[in-house]
């Protein structure tokens, strides 16, 4: 399938999202929250089911295996793994995010937003590191807005799998929708109160490494 023939707006969906950047203390340590909000036409109930099966997640987001309770680990095949820190269905989990030996943190909130809709909120919370400081929020970001997008497929019933996931990363529309993204979370990081230059620096690198060209940096 080629991506525009998935039948998804991207443009759409890149502005249906709402992207914010804070802080917050955790253990003892100062975080950055990075915060993805959007709306899906479907019940409070169906979106938890959504994230949270692994059978559906396997279909647009990565296959994920492991004990997925309260207090079980957690592997997502090729990245990270984790342990389940809370878990309040149909409405909050949140998990540790470990991967190439670094921890952060996942929360992931379902809210109801009227009638057969409901609203999911994904916040990853990221040490402010060397990593913070060359990439900013959409190192995170980016990629959470790509798995938004294949979950708004799932959830449309439009036959859109990682497969094609991998396609759109490296066309030309996927291109435009991550740089985009990148974009946006620059503008999130900058409404936050970092340097405006430092955070436009920030999501140039990041635009850089979604989609494999160099900056004037190199």
């Amino acid at each position: 399938m080629k991506p525009h023939e998935t039948g998804i707006d991207f443009e759409t969906s890149l502005g249906a999202v709402t992207r914010s950047v804070s802080e917050l203390e955790k253990e003892g340590e100062t975080l950055r929250s990075v915060t993805l909000e959007r709306s899906y036409n479907t019940t409070a109930e169906d979106l938890w089911d959504a994230v949270t099966n692994p059978e559906r997640l396997e279909r647009f987001f990565a296959p994920v295996s492991g004990e997925l309770q309260l207090g079980g680990r957690y592997q997502i095949e090729g990245n990270a793994d984790g342990k389940i820190t809370a878990c309040e269905p149909p409405e909050f989990f949140g998990a540790t995010w470990e991967f190439g030996g670094g921890m952060s943190w996942i929360e992931v909130r379902i809210s109801r937003d009227g009638e057969k809709r409901s609203r999911l909120s994904l916040s990853h919370l990221c040490p402010v590191d060397e990593h913070w400081e060359k990439f900013g929020p959409g190192a995170a970001g980016v990629g959470w807005d790509l798995s938004l997008l294949g979950l708004e497929a799932h959830l449309a019933d439009i036959a859109f799998d990682r497969t094609d996931g991998h396609a759109l990363m490296v066309s030309e529309e996927g291109k435009a929708f991550m740089i985009g993204s990148s974009k946006d979370w620059g503008r999130a990081a900058a409404a936050f109160g970092e340097d405006p230059a430092q955070a436009k620096a920030a999501a140039e690198q990041t635009t850089a490494f979604y989609t494999g060209e160099e900056t004037q940096e190199g």
